[in-house]
């Protein structure tokens, strides 16, 4: 970049301007110089300056556009693979066995209630979050697991039950109004832990919900299919 300064009168008049060889612009030119790159842009180091020159060329998008157009054509040449058909010819007859992919209906994670409505989001002082209802909705675990802890404190929690889940992975269910599992038993998904409360430190009827991971919490909805 060349700067030209021509001093009049009453003003100063600043000219800018870049002097280029015939041919292909320099900013246009594949594979860049140190000086090309520089002029072009002003933040970055060169190598950072150089992948923006590369990938913003209109020879690299032209070559990721024919890439891409080439994918989404081969795909539509894959077989659909949940169906297999075989046809066979036995005593001059045809015969079409047809075989299914098996589908598995096992439930990764639910909702602990039927209606979902959130009260109170998961934060720092507030490690789990409070779904709204009435005294005896039903509550159900979030996954399989094992009842591992039973308790009640007055100040707290109210009656609450502790589920593991393996891995590391437990959820507590608080304020419930009634328990109905045992500690030690086996539950899943579609069995009624307890009723819905305000036992304990609350508000009003809730479910508070928390979640931990090893020991720490961790917020629910990254677990569940919100």
């Amino acid at each position: 970049m060349r700067k030209l300064v021509i001093h009049l009168p009453k003003y100063r008049l600043s000219i800018h301007y870049r002097l280029t060889k015939r041919g292909v612009p320099l900013e246009q030119k594949f594979i860049p110089t140190t000086k090309i790159l520089n002029l072009k842009y002003r933040v970055g180091n060169i190598y950072h300056k150089f992948l923006r020159h590369i990938f913003e060329h209109k020879t690299t998008k032209k070559l990721l556009g024919a890439n891409i157009a080439l994918a989404i054509l081969g795909t539509s040449f894959i077989p659909q693979n949940y169906i297999k058909d075989t046809t066979l010819v036995q005593d001059g007859e045809m015969a079409s066995i047809s075989s299914e992919t098996p589908i598995h209906t096992t439930i990764g994670s639910q909702f602990p209630v039927e209606n979902i409505s959130i009260s109170q989001g998961y934060r720092f002082f507030h490690p789990g979050i409070d779904l709204d209802g009435v005294t005896g909705d039903v509550i159900r675990p979030i996954k399989n697991g094992i009842v591992e802890k039973i308790e009640y404190s007055r100040i707290g929690y109210g009656n609450h039950v502790i589920v593991n889940h393996g891995n590391g992975l437990e959820s507590l269910y608080a304020h419930l109004s009634k328990v109905d599992v045992a500690e030690g038993q086996n539950v899943t998904t579609d069995m009624k832990l307890g009723e819905m409360g305000a036992t304990g430190r609350s508000s009003g009827d809730h479910l508070h919900l928390e979640i931990r991971d090893h020991g720490a919490p961790i917020n629910p909805l990254s677990v569940l299919p919100w």
